[in-house]
């Protein structure tokens, strides 16, 4: 149901807000279990919630993107689809699109072929 360009704005705007309060939050979870003296341990802290800066990630991203091109394994995904009207090789639309549209476009490309004879009389 959440498909709509809100709905994914709201999820996008969460995910941001989440990345730029972590660095607080841990420090506030520390700072509470170093007042508190619980049995809780650092440690058992350190193993749940770890803050990785974006620079370790993306190194790590290009690492794994560098093995990946070095695998030279390529996936034939490739859809081959009209421009214009949208059709794959098998003259089909894609998921996406609204039935309406579909039938929109194929009133435009209308039908080629013959052209059938005037109905009269056939003397």
């Amino acid at each position: 149901m959440a498909k709509s360009l809100r709905s994914k704005w709201k999820r996008k705007m969460r995910a941001e807000k989440r990345k730029k309060n972590a660095p607080k939050e841990l420090a506030r979870l520390k700072n509470v279990l170093a007042k508190a003296n619980a049995d809780v341990l650092m440690e058992d802290v350190k193993e749940i919630a770890t803050v990785v800066t974006a620079d370790k990630v993306k190194e790590k991203a290009t690492v794994e993107v560098e093995a990946a091109e070095g695998d030279t394994m390529k996936m034939e995904t490739d859809v081959k689809r009209n421009k214009k009207s949208l059709l794959n090789e098998h003259g089909q639309y894609p998921v996406w699109m609204h039935q309406r549209h579909c039938k929109k476009l194929k009133s435009k490309r209308g039908k080629k072929g013959k052209a059938k004879a005037p109905k009269g009389l056939a003397w």
